[in-house]
């Protein structure tokens, strides 16, 4: 196990490193720059703002000096100082009464001026990523016993119902259902606020709202609900198809013979393996969930990343978009190897030796 958790960690930065370069290539060969507007900028401005952001340097310098700031961990004996671009990073840890630890500089951003993309990350990040937990936690707790109820209820009503479901959580988007829901429930029955988001920094580990009071609740279930019923109609026929794979299996048919009860069946033997190729897809939808949503940020008024990033995008804002695509890639990443170990304690013949 020690091996291989090695060499998955190597590969994360090898795939890191391979993102980078891909995204940054694409970014810098695209025809236009950060800086170009409708009516052109006076050459003397547009040579100094090149100058301060280093972008008359040769594209192989800014894509090292760049990953270097990212990638490499930097240690210090001085206090971070939040107003010095050089100390502002993503993860900064005091590692004793002099130490300081720090990661992932992402520099500043070209559109915001005033503020770094680690600010922006600090800002609206924790948003997405709320969202998208409340999100996955949604598609789990309808999709998994949907899906159950299916196979263990095979061509009756139950299964129609359930896949009835399923089919319509995942014809229908989110920039469908949410319209429908805000006029509703927020309009017609006045039930929630129709946009927003109920939690502000601090946040407790950067991420968790502090307050989890009916303020938060109310600005979260129709969001949360919109996003997470897509992924909850997939979740749904993977664990039907699964389970119904597994239970006409000879030995759960041997476990029958021997007298065993249905539920101590489904349990111990079948539920665990038919769960595997849904944690498999849990990875991509856990990633996908996490790192924001567009269209549901915009629909719903959410000050969220992704909302933050398709913006950066029309703004040829590099490193907010550098930022976010790498952040992405490592959160896609963990939760790829977090599925993989997942495999060895659903299915005890896995082994990584």
């Amino acid at each position: 196990m020690g091996r291989y958790l090695v060499r998955r960690l190597l590969m994360l930065f090898v795939v890191l490193f391979a993102v980078s370069f891909i995204t940054f290539s694409l970014m810098n060969f695209v025809p236009g720059g950060p800086f170009d507007r409708e009516k052109a900028l006076p050459p003397d401005i547009m040579k100094n703002l090149e100058k301060r952001y280093h972008l008359d340097d040769p594209f192989m310098k800014r894509y090292v000096d760049y990953m270097a700031n990212v990638m490499i961990p930097k240690f210090s004996t001085v206090a971070p100082n939040k107003g010095d671009l050089q100390d502002d990073s993503f993860i900064t840890v005091k590692l004793g009464p002099s130490l300081w630890f720090r990661w992932m500089n992402f520099g500043p951003s070209f559109a915001s001026r005033s503020r770094t993309v680690n600010d922006i990350f600090r800002q609206q990040l924790p948003v997405s990523i709320q969202l998208g937990l409340l999100a996955l936690v949604v598609a789990l707790v309808i999709g998994v016993p949907m899906g159950i109820l299916g196979a263990l209820r095979h061509n009756t009503i139950w299964d129609y119902l359930g896949m009835g479901v399923a089919i319509f959580g995942v014809s229908v988007p989110v920039i469908v259902l949410g319209p429908i829901m805000i006029w509703i429930f927020a309009v017609a029955l006045g039930w929630f606020p129709p946009t927003g988001w109920g939690s502000k920094p601090p946040y407790i580990l950067g991420i968790f709202p502090t307050n989890l009071g009916w303020h938060f609740w109310k600005t979260a279930i129709m969001p949360s609900i919109a996003l997470g019923l897509g992924s909850s109609a997939i979740i749904a026929r993977l664990t039907r198809a699964s389970l119904l794979q597994v239970i006409r299996e000879d030995y759960i048919r041997t476990a029958r013979s021997k007298g065993l009860s249905e539920q101590l069946i489904m349990n111990r033997h079948a539920l665990k393996n038919a769960l595997i190729p849904v944690v498999t897809v849990l990875g991509p939808i856990a990633a996908g969930l996490v790192t924001g949503t567009f269209v549901t940020e915009l629909t719903f008024g959410i000050p969220g990343m992704g909302k933050y990033f398709v913006t950066s995008i029309t703004n040829r804002d590099y490193p907010v978009i550098m930022g976010t695509i790498l952040l992405y890639a490592l959160f896609l990443v963990v939760a790829n190897l977090l599925v993989d170990l997942t495999y060895a304690y659903l299915d005890p013949r896995i082994r990584y030796d």
